[in-house]
């Protein structure tokens, strides 16, 4: 029964209004998953020291959990949403670096140097949410698509030789845990570049805008990092949530523009500087897409310390937000805000940070914080409680040994905790090396020395977890825990290995050069490195200050170990070549061109040419010398002697040829 044309055009207009109210509610529900991603880029600054200015770059972008299966962002990569769901990535952080981290001068004691000073060169570490049997296939495939990446030779990891599985000593992975460094890295631009596309403005706006290349590559130390971290949904059917951190450490050296003031001690004075004088930028703006955006004076507790010594300072200076003629320092924009660090346990004071809202600047407006200085300043950094080296003895292509050194630094008895008024107070030290399969380490060779004393090993070790290297298949791992006496004034380890010998096809390009040992990490499990700060709304705003304020051990890298191999000539198989080569070509052309010329045809072509030029003439001639002399003329030898004398000689000269080459066939080679 067919209906009737009013009730069929009223059921088509029902059918329309279902259709667009449906696709306004998937594109809600879509642009509120979008608005959910959050992106935030914040820069931190700060005066060491030594007359050098570190840089601190933060960017964190945030993805929810969804179920767009990687195939939809709107701030978040694409790349790394699609590397985390196919590796089952739980944790992981990729570091490019520079130059090494100067623990005595920069500090060890603080965030910064504990959760972004990396060893030289390439570290990467990751933590997969799969089976323990495909854990290694899955850190192999992981670095072969990071080596794409950010096109660098990440893939050498893969091989069983240069990653290791700690347990306990750098994280707590329960066999999930991957870790691999290749310490001859070089890192550039080709590093950086592809670090910046993940950025949601790139480098074209915002914060990234002052990472100038020169600036950067011409710094003492700078490391780029990238930290993820998935976290898995409550609700099922959708994606793991992601939090990608990128990092940029930078020690930069300020231009020095001095004013007109003279003192005595004018070498300690502080160069002033600005973001337009160390990156040779100015910042326009926030990126429009960035939720926050910050930049942070940091002062520390030992520069605060002694500048609350000058007399022309004033106690209350910090505390508030005046700025006068008399004071140290001189800032060319007020801030915004003044946060003071609390409840410090470091007993030397609190660290202060001034904050500066980009925001509310443009194109018109840029942003150029300039920091001048009036009087001299001399501070020092917060050291950690031990300040770790690391070295080689002993001498020869043979064998040699490996010395850790532990020296106090004479860090405050307060900072100890709870157990530093005890008797028995106990500083425990986490130690985690990784040595290549060349090097032979022999662990029952370790010896204890406290303070310069031989001591017995199972009297200061309270765990330690060895694996030996097997020859060119794994390398060997040493995780250990320390228990000292807080009043230790030193301790070194020493371990006897012997060094290995390798294929010719294993050496490197510079073979020459020495073979590197990567960086052992020590860590400090009873010290934590955080910066607490008055909770309030703008705090949680701030993903690097939230950072700050997690506690993380302070951790600190040694140096990198150059070990000579023997090395052969590699120049002997070219000369054995070039040598060989020549006597075949000597051989070769010398039998060629025998069996190739007429004698006969020459000889008589060269006769025919002699007596057309001379002719009678010389006939005459030489009847004539042959009176004068008294001699008689010889007659004219024939054609055929002197073909079969040259014959002969030709013979001679082949078989000569034959001789040589057999005696070099059964003699030398």
């Amino acid at each position: 029964m067919a209906l009737p044309p009013r009730w069929t055009f009223l059921l088509h207009l029902l059918a329309i209004l279902l259709l667009l109210s449906s696709t306004k509610t998937f594109g809600s529900a879509t642009d509120t998953e979008a608005e959910e991603e959050e992106f935030h880029e914040e820069l931190l600054l700060k005066p060491l020291p030594d007359r050098k200015v570190l840089a601190h770059f933060y960017f964190e972008t945030g993805a929810p959990p969804s179920n767009s299966n990687g195939h939809h962002h709107h701030l978040f990569p694409k790349a790394i949403s699609q590397l985390v769901q196919k590796f089952q990535i739980k944790e992981m952080e990729l570091s490019f670096t520079q130059g090494r981290w100067n623990y005595e001068r920069w500090g060890g004691f603080d965030t910064i140097s504990s959760n972004y000073a990396k060893p030289p060169g390439v570290e990467l570490w990751a933590v997969f949410d799969v089976p323990k049997e495909q854990v290694d296939a899955s850190w192999k495939n992981l670095t072969h698509t990071l080596s794409g990446l950010f096109c660098a030779s990440i893939n050498f990891l893969e091989s069983s030789t240069m990653y290791s599985a700690p347990d306990w000593s750098f994280r707590q992975a329960s066999g999930s845990l991957r870790y691999g460094t290749l310490p001859r890295e070089a890192v550039c631009t080709e590093n950086l570049t592809p670090w910046l596309k993940l950025l949601p403005c790139r480098d074209k706006a915002g914060l990234s805008a002052l990472l100038d290349r020169p600036s950067i590559y011409r710094s003492f130390y700078h490391s780029q990092q990238l930290h993820l971290t998935s976290k898995p949904s409550d609700l099922e059917g959708l994606n793991l949530g992601i939090v990608l951190e990128q990092t940029l450490t930078v020690v930069l050296d300020p231009s020095s523009q001095r004013t007109s003031l003279t003192h005595i001690s004018e070498s300690y004075l502080q160069p002033s500087w600005s973001l337009s004088s160390i990156f040779g930028r100015k910042v326009n703006g926030k990126c429009v897409l960035a939720k926050s955006s910050n930049v942070y004076l940091q002062l520390e507790r030992g520069l605060v310390a002694e500048l609350k010594k000058n007399e022309n300072y004033g106690a209350d200076y910090i505390a508030s937000e005046g700025f006068d003629g008399e004071t140290s320092f001189e800032l060319s924009v007020n801030p915004d805000r003044v946060l003071k660090e609390e409840n410090s346990r470091h007993g030397i004071g609190s660290s202060f940070l001034y904050e500066f809202s980009v925001e509310k600047y443009s194109n018109s407006k840029p942003f150029d914080l300039g920091l001048t200085w009036k009087f001299p300043v001399i501070w020092s950094c917060q050291q950690a409680p031990l300040h770790s080296s690391r070295f080689l003895m002993g001498s020869g292509n043979e064998n040699g040994a490996i010395a850790i050194s532990l020296k106090s630094t004479d860090l405050n008895d307060s900072s100890l905790g709870a157990n530093g008024a005890s008797d028995g107070c106990e500083l425990h030290v986490n130690i985690f090396q990784v040595v290549p399969w060349y090097t032979r380490v022999y662990y029952h060779s370790l010896q204890l020395f406290v303070d310069d004393q031989p001591k017995a090993v199972g009297d200061f070790v309270e765990k330690m977890h060895v694996l030996p290297s097997k020859d060119k298949i794994s390398p060997g791992m040493m995780e250990m825990v320390l228990k000292l006496p807080c009043g230790v004034k030193s301790a070194a380890l020493t371990l006897e290995f012997d060094k290995g010998f390798l294929h010719i096809d294993e050496y490197p390009p510079d073979a020459n050069q020495g073979f590197d040992i990567p960086s052992a990490a020590i860590s400090f499990p009873d010290f934590h490195a955080s910066m607490l700060f008055p909770r309030n709304d703008s705090l949680k705003k701030s993903p690097m200050l939230s950072k700050f304020q997690e506690k993380s051990h302070v951790l600190s890298y040694t140096e990198v170990l150059l070990v000579p191999l023997t090395t052969p000539d590699f120049s002997m198989p070219y000369n054995v070549i070039t040598i060989t080569c020549t006597v075949f070509a000597l051989y070769f052309g010398s039998l060629l061109n025998v069996l190739r010329r007429r004698v006969g045809e020459e000889e008589r072509l060269l006769k025919r040419k002699a007596a057309g030029k001379t002719g009678r003439l010389s006939e005459l001639l030489s009847r004539l010398s042959a009176k004068l002399s008294g001699r008689s003329q010889e007659p004219a030898q024939s054609p055929s002697n002197s073909s079969s004398l040259i014959n002969s000689k030709l013979l001679l000269k082949v078989l000569l040829v034959v001789a040589f080459a057999v005696a070099w066939q059964y003699y030398f080679i």
